[in-house]
């Protein structure tokens, strides 16, 4: 709980955590599937509320692969981390990235990356 003061009267009111923001994804093909490389940005207060990963979804949901973050990003944001030799299906024109957080597990929101044409 967080408390604030106006005039007088003092009012506690919860703290809420919220997702993290997708900024941006990149895939670039390589001799191994794909490398993703996703952009983040959260609003971290350290150990007790950060980005702790994220990953790629067909369009059904199913998870292609996943980004695991080890460690709070506070003084480095927006931050991109990658993940190389993803496998892709054949013929995929787009893939869907989704964001965690250590308070709120895996988002709602989805971020659409269309694959470039090879």
């Amino acid at each position: 709980m967080r408390s604030f003061c106006v005039g007088f009267l003092c009012v506690a009111s919860p703290v809420f955590a919220h997702e993290a923001v997708i900024e941006g994804a990149t895939a670039t093909p390589s001799g191994a599937g794909w490398s993703i490389s996703v952009t983040l940005a959260h609003d971290e207060t350290g150990w007790d509320d950060y980005a702790d990963g994220w990953r790629v979804e067909n369009q059904a949901g199913d998870t292609l692969g996943t980004r695991v973050l080890q460690h709070p990003h506070a003084n480095e944001q927006p931050f991109t981390r990658s993940l190389p030799s993803v496998a892709l299906p054949e013929g995929a024109e787009a893939v869907w990235i989704r964001a965690r957080t250590s308070v709120d597990g895996w988002g709602k929101e989805r971020f659409r990356l269309d694959l470039p044409v090879q």
